[in-house]
C-alpha cells in the first residue's frame, strides 16, 4: 500500500457501511478542481517536454495524494470517481497543445468507454481514441501529426497514468464499430477533450442506430454479451472472490441496461432515461445507489491492491469490511457481515437487470408482435409462454396468487418466465406476505404443492428468492440469504447453498446421473414422499449465524414449519430428524473406521430403518455436492457407499444380530486363503506370515488386500534370502485399491522393521510428491515389522492410475525418505498456497480413550499446509506414540483429522500431563508454522 494511503486509513469515517434507504435525488459532484491541481501552471509549460514531464507528474501525484487522503476520511467514492476523471481531463487537455498544433479540422481528443462517462477509479483504464478526418491525417500526407501522437501516448506513460489508446480516421471507427460491439459501445459515450469537436459529431452520426447496430441487433449482442460473461462467474452472485465489476449483479450489468436503453430511446446518459417508462422510481432508486455502493467497493479494492483488480480476493475482504465501518459481533465476524451486504446488493441489482432486459425484450424484439394472451386461469394468461396477471389488481384482490403464479410455472414446463410488467407487480405487493398470509391454509397448500411440482422446482424456487417472495414466506430463510462463512469449505452463502442442495436432489431423478450417483439415484426412485427430503434440503443449514448447534437449531425451525403445513407427526420426525442428523453420515464415513462392525452397527442403531438411511444418503451426497464442488470425489463416494451398503446389510440383519468378531476372522482368512491357492501359494506358508498378525487386521482389511500382501511378502523375502544384503530393504507395492467401498484412490502397502518417525517420512515424502493421504491402517506384527497401507490420491484429488513412470517415481522418494529414518529431522517445505494465507484459525484437538477400539483417539483441527502430516508425525516420534489408525480429511482451508494412537506398546495413553503436552506440541508447531510463513 503507498505510504500516502498508510498515513491516512485509521482515519477512515465509518459513513457508509449502510446500504442506502433514502432515494437518490441528484449525482453527486466532483471535487473542485482548483483544490487538486494548479491548472495554470500546467498549461504554462509551453513546448518543454522535460519540464512538462515533470511539472506533469508532481501535479498527478499531487491530486492523487489528496483523493487518497479524502478517501481515508470519508469521502464517498462516486464523488472521487468524478474528481479522478476532472483531473486527467486536465492533464490531458494541457498536453495535447504541447504536441498537436492541428487546425480546426485536424486530428480531436477524444474519452471513450468508463473515461468518456467522466468515471475514473483509481486504477481503471483511460481509454481515448485520437480522430482524424482523413485516413492520410495521421499517416503519409501529414507525418508531424502523426509522430506528434505518439509523442503525447509516451508522455502518458511516462507519468505512469493506465492509457488505452486508438489512433484512427473516423471511415476507420465506423468499419469496425460496425463489425466490433465493444467498439460501437465505447463510441456511444465519447466526448471530446480536445481538438474539433465536429469531428466527434460527425463520428457520432455515422454510428447511431439509425447507421450500425439497431437497436434489437444491439440489445441481442448485448445480452449475449452478458450471458457469456456471467457464464464465467457460473452465473452466480455469489463466488467466494467475487468480481464486482464482471460478476452477475456487478457494475457491468447496470452498464448494460444503460448501454441498450441509451440505444433505443436515443438518450445521452442514463439519468435521461427518467420518465421513459423503462424503470420505476424503486428501480430507479436501486440502480444508482447500487452503482455508488459499488463504488465505494472497488475504490477501496483499487486503493489496497495498488492496482487496477476487480476480484474481492481474500486478503482484501477484511481490510475493506474495516473500512467501510463493519465490526466483529457475538454472532459474525465483520467480513462475513460485509460480504453479506455485498451479496445482497448485487442480488437486488441482479433483480433489476433481470426485469430491464426482460422489459427491453419485450419493446424492443417484440414490439409489433401482438399475439392475443391465452388464459391460465381468472389470474393468469399466457403471452409468448410468459406467464402475466390479467389485470393489475390481481395480487391486491388476491394476495394468494404470489405463491400461485410459481406453482402453475412449475405445472406447465413451456412457460418459460414472468412478463416484466408481473415481475414488477409482485415485487410492489410482496409486502402483502406477512403473518396472516403465512397462517392462510390455502397459501401452505400451495407452498407444499410447489415442493410437488414437476418441472423447474428449483428454478421456482430462485425466482421466489429473486423476487423477494421466498425470504418472506419463510422468514428463516431470509435471514440466511446473503449469508457467507469465512472459509474456503463452504464456497457458497447459505441460501445459494440450500438451494443447490435442492438441485442436487432433483438431479438424483434423472436417468443420466445414475452413473455418477448411482446409489442416489436408486434411492430417489424409492422414497415415498420426495417434498420430504426438499423440506428437510431448506431446512438443514437454515439456522447457520445464530450461535448454537445449527443442526439442533434448524431441526426445531422444521418441525415448526411441518406443523404448520400439516404434515403427519411421522414424517414430521422424519424431517427434523434428517435436519438433525445431516451430518452424521458424512462424519461417519470421513472419521470412523467404517470397516469395523462395530461402528457400522452403531451407525445403523442410530439410523433405525431403511427408509431413513436412503432419505438420509440422499441429504448428505446433495450436500456435499452442493457445499464445494471440490468435496465430491472418488474417495468420498466409495466411503459413502460402504457406509450405505453395509449398513443397509446391518439393518436388514437386525439390529439385534451383531457380527460376530472371530466368525469374520474366520470368513476373511478361508477367502484370502482360497485367493492364494488360486496362485499356487500353500496354507503353512500363509500362516508364517500371518501368526504375528494381531485380530485388528483380519477385521479391518478385505481378503482380497490380504490376499496379495501376503504373497507379496512372501515374494519379498524369497529375494532377500537369495541376495548378498545384510540389510533387508523396505517392501514398497503401489496399486490400484482392491477394497470394495475404497476404490478411487491409490493404495501404497509398505512393510520393514518397525522403528520410530516411519510415520513421519511417508507423510513427508508424499507431500513431497504433492499427494494426500486420505486413509491410513497401522500394523506392527509380533516379529517386529510395520504393515503400513496408505490411501492416496494425487494433487487433483485422483488416483495414480497405472502411470508406471508416476509409481516409480512414488516408490523411489518413498526409499529415500526411509532411508533417513534414524536421524530424520528435516521437514518438507512448500508454499503455502494464497488463498489458505488468509484464514487465520488456531489448531484445535481433542483427545479421549475410546473402549471399544482400546486405543486413544486424536482429533485435531487447523488450517491446511503443505506438510501437515508430516509435522504430526515429527511430534508423534517426539512423545514415542504408535500411530495405529488415521483418517484424514480436507475441508476446504482446514483439516479435521483423527488419529488413533498408542504409547510406544501400542497401549491407550493413560498420563493425563502426556495428553496435555502432547496437545499443546502440535498446537505449538502448527500454529508456529502459520505464523512462519
Amino acid at each position: 500500500m503507498p505510504v500516502a494511503d498508510r498515513v491516512f486509513r485509521e482515519n477512515r469515517l465509518h459513513s457508509f457501511h449502510v446500504p442506502k434507504s433514502t432515494p437518490v435525488t441528484s449525482s453527486p459532484q466532483p471535487l473542485p478542481l482548483d483544490a487538486l491541481l494548479d491548472v495554470a501552471a500546467l498549461r504554462a509549460v509551453g513546448e518543454d517536454s522535460a519540464l512538462a514531464v515533470r511539472r506533469f507528474r508532481e501535479a498527478l501525484q499531487q491530486a492523487d495524494a489528496m483523493l487518497a487522503e479524502c478517501f481515508y476520511v470519508g469521502t464517498d467514492a462516486a464523488v472521487l470517481v468524478y474528481s479522478r476523471a476532472l483531473v486527467v481531463d486536465a492533464l490531458l487537455t494541457a498536453a495535447w497543445p504541447c504536441f498537436i498544433t492541428a487546425p480546426d479540422d485536424g486530428p480531436t481528443l477524444i474519452a471513450v468507454g468508463g473515461y468518456g462517462r467522466g468515471e475514473l477509479h483509481p486504477y481503471s483504464d483511460i481509454d481515448i481514441l485520437i480522430l482524424a478526418a482523413e485516413d492520410d491525417s495521421l499517416d503519409g500526407a501529414d507525418r508531424s501529426n502523426a509522430e506528434s501522437s505518439q509523442e503525447f501516448i509516451t508522455l502518458l506513460w511516462d507519468l505512469g497514468l493506465n492509457i488505452g489508446h486508438s489512433v484512427r480516421s473516423i471511415a476507420q471507427c465506423i468499419e469496425l464499430a460496425g463489425s466490433d460491439i465493444t467498439i460501437a459501445t465505447n463510441l456511444m459515450e465519447a466526448r471530446t477533450l480536445a481538438g474539433a469537436p465536429t469531428l466527434q459529431l460527425l463520428l457520432q452520426a455515422h454510428t447511431g442506430a439509425d447507421k450500425i447496430w439497431t437497436a434489437a441487433d444491439f440489445f441481442r449482442a448485448k445480452r449475449e454479451e452478458q450471458f457469456q460473461r456471467h457464464k464465467k462467474h457460473h452465473h452466480t452472485e455469489y463466488n467466494l472472490e467475487p468480481n464486482i465489476k464482471n460478476a452477475p449483479g456487478g457494475l457491468r450489468d447496470i452498464q448494460t441496461i444503460s448501454w441498450v436503453a441509451k440505444r433505443f430511446f436515443g438518450v445521452n446518459n442514463f439519468k435521461q432515461l427518467a420518465g421513459k417508462g423503462l424503470f420505476t422510481d424503486e428501480e430507479y432508486d436501486i440502480l444508482l445507489s447500487g452503482e455508488e455502493d459499488l463504488w465505494q467497493v472497488r475504490y477501496a479494492l483499487h486503493m489496497l491492491a495498488g492496482r487496477a483488480e476487480e476480484r474481492l480476493l481474500f486478503e482484501y475482504q477484511k481490510d475493506i469490511a474495516k473500512l467501510l465501518g463493519y465490526t466483529d459481533d457475538d454472532s459474525h465476524l465483520a467480513v462475513e457481515s460485509f460480504m453479506r451486504w455485498y451479496y445482497r446488493t448485487v442480488l437486488a441489482l441482479a433483480e433489476v437487470n433481470d426485469v430491464m432486459l426482460q422489459y427491453l425484450d419485450e419493446v424492443i424484439l417484440q414490439a409489433g408482435k401482438y399475439r392475443a394472451p391465452s388464459p391460465i386461469n381468472d389470474r393468469f394468461q399466457r403471452v409468448d409462454n410468459y406467464i402475466e396477471v390479467t389485470n393489475p389488481q390481481v395480487f391486491v384482490e388476491n394476495p394468494s396468487a404470489l405463491l400461485e403464479i410459481f406453482v402453475l410455472l412449475g405445472l406447465d414446463k413451456t412457460l418459460i418466465g414472468v412478463r416484466a410488467s408481473t415481475i414488477r407487480l409482485i415485487r410492489e405487493h410482496r409486502h402483502l406476505i406477512d403473518e396472516e398470509f403465512r397462517q392462510a391454509p390455502e397459501n401452505q397448500h400451495l407452498f407444499i404443492s410447489l415442493l410437488r411440482s414437476p418441472y423447474g422446482l428449483v428454478t421456482q424456487l430462485r425466482r421466489m428468492k429473486r423476487y423477494g417472495v421466498l425470504g418472506l414466506y419463510l422468514p428463516e430463510f431470509g435471514r440466511v440469504t446473503g449469508q457467507m462463512q469465512h472459509d474456503l469449505f463452504h464456497i457458497y452463502t447459505v441460501d445459494a447453498h440450500t438451494l443447490l442442495v435442492i438441485k442436487f436432489m432433483r438431479r438424483f431423478r434423472q436417468r443420466n446421473m445414475a452413473e455418477q450417483f448411482p446409489i442416489a439415484t436408486h434411492v430417489m426412485k424409492r422414497l415415498p414422499k420426495q417434498e420430504l427430503l426438499y423440506i428437510a434440503g431448506l431446512y438443514h443449514d437454515i439456522a447457520k449465524g445464530r450461535g448454537g448447534d445449527h443442526s439442533e437449531l434448524g431441526a426445531v425451525d422444521a418441525k415448526a414449519f411441518c406443523k404448520l403445513h400439516g404434515i403427519s407427526k411421522r414424517e414430521t420426525r422424519l424431517i427434523s430428524w434428517l435436519v438433525e442428523k445431516h451430518l452424521l453420515m458424512s462424519t461417519v464415513s470421513q472419521k470412523q473406521d467404517i470397516g469395523d462392525p462395530d461402528v457400522i452397527h452403531a451407525f445403523a442403531l442410530e439410523v433405525g430403518d431403511q427408509t431413513r438411511l436412503d432419505y438420509l444418503y440422499a441429504l448428505t451426497v446433495a450436500d456435499m455436492n452442493a457445499t464445494n464442488p471440490d468435496i465430491w470425489n472418488s474417495w468420498r463416494a466409495s466411503l459413502m457407499r460402504q457406509l450405505y451398503i453395509e449398513t443397509k446389510r446391518a439393518l436388514r440383519r437386525g439390529l439385534e444380530h451383531t457380527v460376530d468378531r472371530q466368525d469374520l476372522i474366520d470368513e476373511t482368512q478361508a477367502s484370502a486363503l482360497a485367493k492364494l491357492q488360486d496362485k499356487g501359494i500353500n496354507q503353512a506358508d500363509a500362516q508364517t506370515v500371518w501368526e504375528g498378525m494381531g485380530e485388528d487386521y483380519f477385521v479391518r482389511e478385505s481378503y482380497r488386500d490380504i490376499a496379495w500382501q501376503t504373497e507379496a511378502i512372501l515374494q519379498h523375502q524369497r529375494e532377500h534370502q537369495q541376495s548378498d544384503s545384510a540389510k533387508e530393504p523396505p517392501l514398497i507395492v503401489i496399486s490400484e485399491t482392491t477394497s470394495h467401498g475404497y476404490e478411487g484412490a491409490t493404495q501404497v502397502f509398505i512393510r520393514l522393521p518397525d522403528q520410530p518417525n516411519i510415520f513421519a517420512a511417508v507423510a513427508t515424502a508424499f507431500s513431497q510428491l504433492h499427494m494426500s493421504i486420505m486413509d491410513a491402517r497401522i500394523y506392527t506384527d509380533s516379529s517386529g515389522y510395520a504393515l503400513d497401507t496408505f490411501y492416496v490420491l494425487d494433487e487433483n484429488d485422483q488416483a495414480i492410475g497405472e502411470d508406471e513412470n508416476r509409481k516409480q517415481r512414488i516408490e523411489n522418494t518413498l526409499r529415500e525418505e526411509l532411508a533417513l529414518v534414524d536421524e530424520y529431522s528435516d521437514l518438507v517445505k512448500r508454499r503455502t498456497p494464497r488463498e489458505l494465507k488468509y484464514f487465520a484459525m488456531p489448531t484445535r484437538t481433542s483427545i479421549n480413550n475410546d473402549i471399544l477400539t482400546g486405543c486413544t483417539i486424536l482429533e485435531v483441527t487447523s488450517p491446511d499446509r503443505p506438510g501437515f502430516l508430516a509435522i504430526i508425525g515429527e511430534v508423534f516420534s517426539e512423545f514415542g506414540i504408535t500411530l495405529l489408525n488415521a483418517k484424514i480429511t480436507t475441508l476446504g482451508e482446514r483439516v479435521e483429522d483423527v488419529f488413533f494412537i498408542g504409547d510406544a506398546q501400542g497401549q491407550p495413553l493413560s498420563d493425563p500431563q502426556l495428553c496435555q503436552d502432547l496437545q499443546d506440541n502440535i498446537c505449538r508447531h502448527l500454529d508456529r508454522q502459520v505464523k512462519a510463513e
